[in-house]
């Protein structure tokens, strides 16, 4: 898919702070160094856009992004990194679980893995959370440029496993774009609105 246009609308660092509802959402979790920001960078074909770093856990808030004045992305706030403080971490929790649980246009939820950890603990208890929620996710293998033949047939059969489907994701050569839009499109193209109405939060219109 081709994007024309792509814009940071607001970021939020406290529940109760999300920018108005405009657009179907797809918020992007995934552990701090697992290259969220660069796949999300390349998935809609730019540069910059959302922030890349040398250090992990530097995102420590929700971005929000409008793309073509239709669809928005949401990058969450990277989770595991140690040398993030405890505090840090226990303030994003709350943060998070806010958004899933009460943005009433949330689309989907694109979860980042590295493909040689695979899905872990923290993967999965976020899946189950995403499940309860009753929105549709999709695990995005990054990295998958760093392993061979083998090494990709390995990790294939490790994540069969998944509870959602699963994509190999580059965000070098680009490989899984395609497939990762596909979704993102089903998703957005009838968006399910929880509840049968658009959930109004305190960063909604009123």
């Amino acid at each position: 898919m081709k994007v024309t246009r792509a814009e940071f609308v607001g970021a939020a660092t406290e529940p109760g702070r999300f920018p108005p509802v405009r657009h179907p959402e797809v918020a992007f979790a995934g552990r701090s160094n697992v290259g969220k920001s660069s796949a999300i960078n390349r998935i809609l074909g730019r540069h910059g856009l959302a922030r890349t770093s040398s250090t992990p856990g530097r995102t420590q808030q929700l971005n929000f992004f409008a793309i073509d004045d239709r669809i928005g992305f949401v990058d969450l706030p990277g989770y595991g990194y140690a040398r993030v403080s405890k505090a840090a971490r226990a303030a994003w929790r709350p943060l998070v679980e806010s958004y899933l649980g009460t943005r009433g246009t949330l689309a989907g939820v694109v979860l980042l893995v590295d493909v040689r950890r695979g899905l872990e603990e923290e993967e999965h208890a976020l899946l189950d959370f995403v499940a309860a929620l009753a929105v549709p996710a999709l695990v995005v293998a990054t990295k998958i440029d760093k392993l061979g033949r083998s090494e990709r047939a390995r990790m294939a059969r490790a994540l069969a496993t998944a509870p959602v489907p699963v994509v190999a994701f580059s965000a070098v050569t680009g490989e899984g774009v395609d497939a990762v839009w596909r979704a993102i499109t089903t998703w957005t193209r009838a968006p399910r609105v929880r509840g049968g109405r658009a959930r109004r939060t305190s960063g909604d219109d009123a």
